[in-house]
């Protein structure tokens, strides 16, 4: 098998139209871009006219974005594409469906979401001159109604995103899990399980188990977070590379996840570290992470190459064109009111939120070559999302040779024993 280039950027929640003649550093971006077989981004909005009815829940900010920005995004030179992420389900299962109906009619590559759990969770193939590429999508963040759910022989399933659950167990001494205990009967949190218990229509607790509300407490003799996959999401994500990677030369895994290390976001997750290893113990060549909205390190594994986050690529949430009722009453806001006035209020005038944060306007584009199966280098090209401009003009991307985040980006991958090596604005990770 020849060489066939791979190059990965992270989010894009895009939100306006790109202009007509590119802006200050798009042609370089698009360039770079194009220049790679295989070009892969993660769309974190729904696309539709407002053909989808707002969820009561959402991943954040309701994300519903200008079909024709679909056009954009292949502008920039983009052919492969994940739509399972936290705002998948923003506008409910009719949004899913219009935003793929949207993605089809322009002929776009797309994985993570479908009609129902088995076209959610299935590969999706792109052709390319020496390789059939497969790539496998799934997301592990925001709330369970934007689960895609199964068909069975009685009933359709459920419209939505591939799910990877995230299970967090909270481990504790013996004091503090006798403290659960004691709060857990001063306040009756756990009344409505334990009178289901009495009834036997639920399991007792097992020993050294027990539950505050939604929380699992494991008995241990010291204090720490356990986060692993949902068993049966594993088992799923599993079958569907070992598939995959029959039918295809390259198998690239995407998730989207809001799992990091309790204290730091910008390390990954115990759970996010096992689903990658899972991945690649599987058969996936790449695992392309994003959904932190930063940067995490770098990780070679066997043969393999994790990305634990790349970061954003695009970033316009303040300028999404509507916000549901729920959004206004939510925060006590008036319902007439609308979305310029509704984020000057939620940042605080520019003050607080992801606006404030330089880490979540860098990031990079990460590239990659591989040939008879193996990946021979990785090259990773900083991008700017110029935080310093006004909510109109900036979160667009451009190339700015950044040794400083490449820096930032080698130490967060030293754990891993990963070495990048910076030259002229490039970092290079060899195989």
């Amino acid at each position: 098998m020849a060489k066939t280039t791979f190059i990965a950027a992270g989010d894009a929640f895009a939100t306006k139209r790109l202009p007509k003649d590119g802006y200050e550093g798009f042609d370089e971006v698009q360039a770079c871009v194009k220049a790679h077989d295989v070009a892969f981004l993660n769309l974190e909005s729904t696309f539709h006219d407002r053909e989808g009815i707002p969820s009561a829940l959402s991943g954040g900010t309701w994300a519903m974005s200008d079909p024709r920005i679909l056009d954009d995004m292949k502008e920039y030179g983009f052919n492969l594409f994940n739509t399972a992420n936290n705002h998948s389900c923003d506008y409910s299962q009719s949004g899913v469906l219009a935003t793929i109906a949207h993605l089809k009619k322009r002929d776009m590559i797309f994985a993570g979401t479908g009609k129902d759990l088995g076209d959610a969770s299935k590969p999706c193939y792109l052709e390319t001159k020496h390789a059939r590429v497969a790539m496998i999508a799934c997301n592990s963040s925001g709330n369970d109604s934007a689960r895609a759910g199964a068909q069975t022989e009685d009933l359709p399933g459920r419209p939505g995103a591939n799910p990877m659950r995230c299970l967090k167990r909270f481990h504790v001494d013996k004091a503090h899990f006798d403290m659960v205990q004691e709060l857990a009967e001063i306040t009756k949190v756990n009344a409505p399980t334990e009178r289901s218990i009495e009834l036997g229509y639920t399991a007792p607790y097992p020993e050294g188990q027990f539950p505050f509300g939604t929380s699992r407490f494991i008995l241990d003799d010291h204090c720490w977070v356990e986060s692993v996959p949902h068993a049966g999401d594993m088992e799923r994500m599993v079958k569907r590379i070992q598939e995959a990677k029959k039918q295809a030369d390259i198998v690239l895994v995407s998730i989207h996840s809001h799992h990091y290390d309790e204290r730091q976001t910008n390390l990954p997750s115990q759970f996010i570290e096992t689903f990658a290893h899972n991945c690649i113990d599987a058969g996936a060549d790449v695992i392309i992470g994003h959904g932190p909205h930063e940067l995490q390190g770098i990780e070679r594994y066997k043969d393999g190459l994790i990305l634990y986050s790349i970061g954003n690529y695009i970033f316009e949430t303040e300028t999404v064109e509507y916000q549901p009722w729920d959004a206004y009453v939510n925060k006590g806001y008036s319902p007439d009111m609308k979305v310029g006035e509704y984020m000057d209020l939620r940042s605080k005038n520019g003050t607080a939120g992801y606006g404030t944060l330089p880490e979540i306007w860098t990031s990079v584009m990460a590239a990659w070559t591989m040939e008879d199966g193996k990946i021979s280098e990785v090259q990773l090209y900083p991008v700017t999302l110029n935080m310093e401009k006004s909510r109109a003009q900036k979160g667009r991307p451009v190339m700015n040779q950044s040794e400083e985040t490449l820096r930032y980006l080698a130490k967060l991958s030293e754990p891993y024993g990963t070495k990048i090596e910076i030259v002229n604005g490039v970092g290079y990770i060899r195989f």
